[in-house]
């Protein structure tokens, strides 16, 4: 008897490999030339914390060829009640979020290359970071950084997938640049912050990430194997904590509007003309400095320095240094990048870069 799952006929002969996925060969929308084509697939995932780890771990599972996870953060406790590939040996191991992911997923799938950048995603380093991508996937947290995909999107011509959860609610939305409308589209510029309740305020549920990025999932998959004709065109809307789902038209905002993005051409998100210095980070009491120009940060010199003031062991390793300093938590990643926890003031942020950091 096989030791090997049975895979539809004529399968048997394309490879061994192809066993593991005997499930999602059977169905008949998939089929091996589908599997085949998302062994074949190249992606890249902005943001792996909730929606992130959810399709990462989805994606890579199915089967897709590559994934560039990108991501400038690092895990906290508060972050395994959803965030699904991490847990607590990856705080004590004081992992970043995109290393840590990507061990996980390699042991889940060897056959799936899982490429971590720990990096702040930008306008300086975006197109870099996608140059490859058949396929961009949102996990992202922020307006600011979905109008950078999407300007990168539509530039380029390539389809990505929107998604975002706030409480039991979430939304989705498959783009294909100049078929289907983009996100500024729909949504022309960011709410204001009185209108944009975030993790702090309301909460977020783990049911709902892993509704939206399952959906987010599923439009996935459908481009990577070509069935581009069976997306979704509609605004997902949903409400786990009532059972709702709205497919909500947005077909015409395309068709009728005058978006700046894909009807006009402007792309100022890309071009920079947006980028901030400070970001106040969703569900966190923690503020982002990102300074301007290259630098080279040696750990071993900066922990020396800071042993004096600081109020437990400095700690680092290849991806950070952390430090507690007056009752602030201080953390450092190799491209002088910081995100400073205990204070939502950008001012005092900097401050205190620039008191222990001097950089």
């Amino acid at each position: 008897m096989s030791d090997y799952p049975q895979i539809p006929s004529g399968a048997q002969a394309i490879d061994r490999d192809l066993a593991r996925y005997s499930r999602q060969i059977l169905y008949d929308k998939i089929g091996v030339e589908g599997q085949l084509r998302l062994r074949e697939s190249r992606t890249v995932l902005f943001g792996c914390g909730a929606l992130g780890t959810v399709l990462a771990n989805t994606l890579v599972r199915a089967g897709v060829g590559f994934m560039r996870i990108c991501d400038r953060d690092f895990i906290e406790r508060d972050n395994l009640q959803r965030q699904v590939l991490f847990d607590e040996d990856d705080i004590a191991a004081n992992l970043p979020k995109a290393q840590a992911a990507a061990n996980k997923l390699r042991r889940v799938n060897s056959d799936v290359t899982v490429e971590p950048v720990v990096v702040d995603v930008n306008p300086t380093n975006i197109e870099q970071l996608a140059r490859d991508a058949d396929l961009l996937l949102d996990g992202t947290d922020n307006f600011e950084t979905r109008f950078l995909i999407n300007d990168l999107a539509v530039q380029s011509n390539r389809p990505w997938i929107y998604g975002a959860v706030i409480g039991a609610t979430g939304l989705c939305m498959t783009v294909i640049p100049r078929d289907t409308p983009c996100l500024r589209c729909v949504f022309e510029e960011a709410p204001p912050p009185e209108m944009n309740p975030t993790c702090d305020t309301a909460g977020v549920l783990g049911p709902a990430v892993n509704l939206v990025a399952s959906l987010q999932a599923t439009e996935a998959i459908k481009l990577l194997i070509g069935r581009r004709d069976e997306i979704n065109r509609h605004l997902v809307h949903l409400d786990v904590w009532s059972g709702r789902l709205i497919n909500m038209k947005v077909q015409s905002a395309y068709d009728e509007g005058n978006c700046p993005c894909c009807k006009r051409g402007e792309f100022p998100y890309l071009e920079g003309k947006f980028a901030g210095a400070t970001t106040t980070l969703c569900g966190r009491d923690a503020v982002q400095i990102v300074p301007g120009g290259a630098k080279r940060i040696d750990f071993e010199a900066i922990a020396a320095k800071l042993r004096a003031v600081a109020s437990s062991p400095v700690r680092h390793n290849a991806y950070m240094l952390r430090a507690q300093i007056e009752g602030y938590e201080l953390t450092l990643f190799p491209d002088a990048r910081a995100i400073i926890k205990g204070t939502h003031d950008p001012d005092r942020a900097r401050s205190l870069y620039a008191r222990f950091f001097g950089l």
